[in-house]
């Protein structure tokens, strides 16, 4: 015969371990409260190849690997003019090469470090992190939309640059004018499969007919004011969930915050040019070109046909691409945090609650050249499509057809061991980062994850540690 809490909870237990499940059910009625457990300890599951790669393809991420990690120190390494940091892995660290923001910030030992210049410190860079990118959302000199990224370093000052006078961005100034705003990393595990998910297979996830009626109910449609290439709709219909398309080719974009690029290699080649300024075969023109600030009078990264017969011969962002098209997806833990049967129960609530509705639990890869990324079941947790995500999480910023207010469903596979959380890294705290997915009213103005946060709330401090749990091991 099942004792109450097996009947209550589901759970097959043994009298004792009932007995201290039972005791730790009393303790949480009797003021216990959902906390997230934090950053998941162990091994980190990630940084490593795909599992099975060939002998060929292994030497290709262990090449790319290599120019990830690489530092880029100075001004002859095609550094600058303007710059985040000197090198990708500095930025994608935790919890492992291929991660997102580490717990110490480069950015901060940055300044001060031999010959790094003239910089200043900007002071919403700590030491604690998180690494961040600074955009600002109207010009500086008047009230146009800029959007871009206004890097927080320059070369000037340093040894090979001389000549080179540049300024950093005054940024307490456009901090006073909240014209500021931030993005960390994106982690890159699992990029390869993200890569080959078809776009059919994006957007018959997202008129999954099962999910239709949850979604109308949970009010989770899609964007708004989506201008379709043809002008069959007009801007003021509202597509359920229609996914990022590239406005030129119509194909559906999936890597970055906003869902704004379409390929790794696209994403590595801006990366490259944005975060360290290195002119690449992908961005060939300096983003800061004043003519005493040039160094390197041709593209820095260049495929080499001279060098026929090793990696040498691909540039850096092919390796850098090469690199994270075969990096392995993070492992989730099936027993940390909070043990099997509390993880098992968040899972169902994850989907109970509606939280699935966006964070689809897996998409399907189709044929690839890589034996490993084709035909394969994906566990990220993202539609990879944009959704509306009110005025606490709106940064006013627009890339491709994506409006201020709306993001990429990020995935949440790694998410057990990532630091910080949301674009731009405001907090570590897991129920912080659910709660701010929560505000405003209207159809253009409301988060369509409210109701989703409002079934949370409904929940007992129990379901919610169960839930957070969950999180905490993917």
């Amino acid at each position: 015969m099942k004792c109450a809490f097996t009947k209550a909870f589901g759970y097959r237990t043994t009298w004792l371990s009932t007995l201290l499940l039972g005791l730790s059910s009393g303790a949480a009625a009797q003021g216990m409260k959902a906390h997230d457990p934090g950053v998941r300890s162990g091994n980190p599951g990630a940084g490593g190849a795909l599992s099975g790669i060939s002998a060929a393809y292994t030497n290709l991420f262990t090449a790319g690997l290599a120019k990830f990690n690489q530092v880029d120190q100075v001004v002859q390494d095609g550094l600058g003019p303007r710059m985040n940091l000197n090198s990708c892995a500095g930025c994608h660290a935790a919890p492992a090469t291929g991660g997102t923001s580490p717990k110490v910030n480069p950015q901060f030992a940055f300044v001060g470090g031999p010959d790094h210049g003239n910089n200043t410190l900007p002071s919403f860079i700590t030491k604690d992190g998180p690494i961040r990118e600074a955009r600002f959302k109207k010009t500086d000199s008047g009230n146009m939309a800029d959007g871009g990224v206004h890097d927080l370093f320059t070369i000037s000052g340093m040894k090979g640059a001389e000549g080179c006078v540049l300024q950093q961005p005054d940024f307490a100034t456009e901090l006073a004018r909240k014209n500021v705003i931030f993005r960390i990393p994106t982690p890159v595990f699992g990029a390869g499969l993200i890569e080959q998910i078809p776009d059919q297979a994006i957007v018959d996830n997202l008129h999954n007919a099962t999910d239709q009626p949850e979604k109308r109910r949970m009010h989770i449609g899609g964007r708004v004011n989506v201008v379709v290439p043809g002008s069959t709709r007009t801007e003021q219909v509202r597509i359920q969930g229609e996914p990022n398309r590239n406005g030129n080719d119509g194909t559906i974009a999936r890597f970055g915050w906003k869902a704004q690029n379409k390929s790794l290699l696209l994403f590595t080649g801006e990366a490259y040019n944005v975060e360290m300024g290195i002119s690449n075969e992908l961005f060939q023109t300096e983003r800061e070109e004043k003519t005493t600030c040039q160094f390197l009078p041709t593209p820095n990264d260049f495929t080499d046909p001279s060098k026929v017969g090793t990696f040498d011969l691909l540039s850096d962002i092919e390796k850098f691409a090469g690199f994270m098209r075969l990096l392995a997806p993070p492992q989730p833990s099936d027993s940390e945090p909070g043990g099997a049967p509390s993880i098992a129960n968040g899972k169902a609530i994850f989907k109970k609650i509606g939280c699935g509705l966006c964070h689809s639990e897996t998409l399907k890869t189709g044929n690839a050249a890589i034996p490993q990324l084709s035909n394969q079941t994906a566990h990220l947790f993202s539609d990879l499509a944009l959704h509306q995500m009110g005025p606490n999480l709106d940064d006013g910023i627009s890339q491709g057809q994506a409006k201020g207010n709306e993001f990429r469903t990020a995935p949440l596979w790694g998410l057990g061991q990532r630091l910080f959380f949301l674009h731009d890294g405001r907090t570590s705290d897991l129920m912080v980062a659910i709660r701010e997915h929560r505000g405003g009213k209207g159809p253009r103005l409301a988060s369509e994850a409210n109701e989703v946060v409002k079934e949370f709330e409904r929940l007992s401090e129990q379901a919610k540690q169960d839930l957070l749990n969950f999180l905490r091991s993917l």
